[in-house]
């Protein structure tokens, strides 16, 4: 199959795999994307991750977290929440292997998802990451700050590796939450993998199912802090947390629980929305806390299709920043169009998979190593020579 046709199925898929339908000013979504027969050559080589930019190694891993006091919001049989995170940090060296980018059955799925045939369906999962597995952490006692981060909806954890990993080795700890039954393939370590029942309910009524998940993630994450920074944490190294600096990020509808989660939760100091809608509406009593917002270019400038930003925008009364990137799409703040260009795909869109992926880490960086870093962060006051695509509104 030609580049083109695959640009037309995966970039765009990209945007559907992240959250199918954007708000417009009309309070309606647009039509969902077309579909097309999704084919492309099996890649010679896996993909790589970019090395981190900070001078810390990077460990990492897993942990299987079961919230007793709720059902499942979306299986409500299963009379527990489970999740499963992905813990990135600064670590020991070690000779232990570098930690898999996902199972060979999540990618399976996510291709699958995606109608993407002609790959090996374990593709993803030998994409090579930084991140050693099960390294030993280092830091002194709550001496770490820690990001949270919450992926598009039908995206995996992993989606935000790139900048997990970037995060991690400039002293952060960051967890990567799957929001279970929300992404087309979660593992779990009972042997069973949670597919994506929420896409039914997505279906039916966008601006419903937006606040639903939007309160349900923000739950999600306060069960993950609980057991991140409680007195008998879930992980060796909690004690290293400094739990007076947490931050969160979201990516689509990840962006909008980082807004509601900044909004409700008193342990959080700083979040960020990357091209995410606003399902949950800002009291008119305003969000106080730092907050960044990071999206495409037009979409969602003043006036642009997502509405929502505008709104809210009023509503924030601390420090905040508006920030679009010309010639990015939806998926430019995830790893994926950085896998796609190593594939030799065109993404059709001006804006590189590597330069997308400089952009996202530096300024998201920039943003948390300034509100929980305490470090003056000259690129976010005023528009840069360097990165000439990232335009600053109001």
């Amino acid at each position: 199959m030609s580049k083109t046709t695959i640009r037309g199925a995966w970039a765009a898929g990209i945007a559907l795999l992240a959250f199918a339908t954007l708000p417009t000013a009309a309070h309606t979504a647009e039509p969902p994307l077309p579909s097309a027969s999704r084919t492309s050559p099996s890649p010679a080589s896996p993909s790589v991750l970019p090395k981190p930019s900070g001078s810390h190694r990077v460990g990492t891993t897993t942990l299987h977290l079961v919230d007793d006091s709720r059902p499942d919001p979306w299986v409500p049989e299963e009379k527990a929440r489970q999740l499963m995170v992905s813990l990135w940090y600064p670590a020991k060296a070690s000779t232990r292997r570098r930690a898999p980018y996902m199972t060979a059955e999540e990618s399976a799925l996510l291709l699958k998802g995606q109608k993407i045939t002609g790959v090996p369906g374990d593709t993803l999962s030998r994409t090579r990451t930084n991140a050693i597995a099960d390294a030993a952490p280092v830091g002194r006692r709550r001496s770490l700050p820690l990001v949270v981060l919450s992926p598009g909806f039908t995206m995996p954890r992993s989606s935000l590796t790139i900048m997990a990993e970037d995060l991690a080795s400039k002293g952060y700890v960051v967890a990567g939450i799957d929001h279970t039954y929300e992404s087309f393939g979660t593992s779990l370590p009972d042997g069973r993998t949670a597919t994506c029942v929420a896409c039914a309910e997505q279906e039916k009524e966008v601006w419903k199912f937006g606040d639903k998940a939007t309160r349900g993630r923000q739950a999600d994450i306060a069960f993950v802090l609980d057991r991140l920074t409680g007195r008998r944490p879930a992980w060796q190294g909690g004690e290293l947390i400094d739990r007076s600096r947490i931050g969160v990020a979201g990516h689509s509808l990840g962006g909008s629980s980082a807004a509601w989660t900044v909004l409700n939760d008193s342990r959080v100091k700083a979040g960020v929305n990357m091209d995410g809608p606003f399902f949950v509406p800002a009291p008119d009593k305003g969000l106080a806390r730092p907050f960044l917002m990071m999206g495409a270019g037009k979409v969602h400038e003043p006036g642009g299709k997502d509405f929502t930003w505008g709104r809210d925008w009023k509503r924030m009364t601390g420090w905040k920043r508006w920030l679009t990137v010309d010639g990015g799409d939806h998926g430019s703040f995830t790893d994926y169009p950085l896998l796609l260009e190593q594939g030799g795909i065109d993404l059709g869109t001006p804006l590189s998979g590597s330069r997308a992926v400089e952009i996202t880490r530096k300024y998201v960086g920039a943003f948390f190593d300034l509100h929980l870093g305490g470090r003056l962060q000259p690129l976010l006051d005023r528009p840069s020579r360097r990165y000439p695509e990232v335009r600053f509104w109001r």
